[in-house]
């Protein structure tokens, strides 16, 4: 499986921006879905993750209510729809996917999300 995230860049706080991690190869196998973040100095953290089917989402306590987590499982594609950003949400941005059974981890090579204040 490889992924591949898009949609960083340089916004405003206040601003919005949409990521989307599209998935390629063996996508039958992937399961549960996330988006982690690191910042300079900081370890990764989990920022959102949805279930297979999209049913069910849990989202960091520092973006609940600001950024929204979907996925189209017939585009092979996870968003992740971020608004009212703050400078604070300044990282780079990783796409998760796992395999059914969780033996396998895969991971995006990350794009960067700069809020300016």
């Amino acid at each position: 499986v490889q992924l591949v995230e898009s949609g960083g860049g340089l916004v405003q706080a206040g601003g919005s921006l949409r990521l989307s991690c599209a998935a390629s190869g063996s996508t039958f196998s992937i399961n549960a879905m996330g988006w982690y973040r690191q910042a300079p100095g900081k370890q990764r953290e989990l920022v959102a993750a949805i279930t297979s089917g999209g049913g069910n989402t849990n989202y960091a306590d520092s973006v609940k209510g600001r950024f929204t987590i979907s996925r189209d499982n017939a585009k092979n594609t996870m968003y992740l729809q971020m608004d009212s950003l703050k400078p604070e949400d300044t990282a780079v941005y990783y796409c998760n996917a796992e395999s059914v059974g969780a033996l396998n981890t895969y991971w995006g090579q990350g794009t960067l999300v700069t809020v300016s204040s």
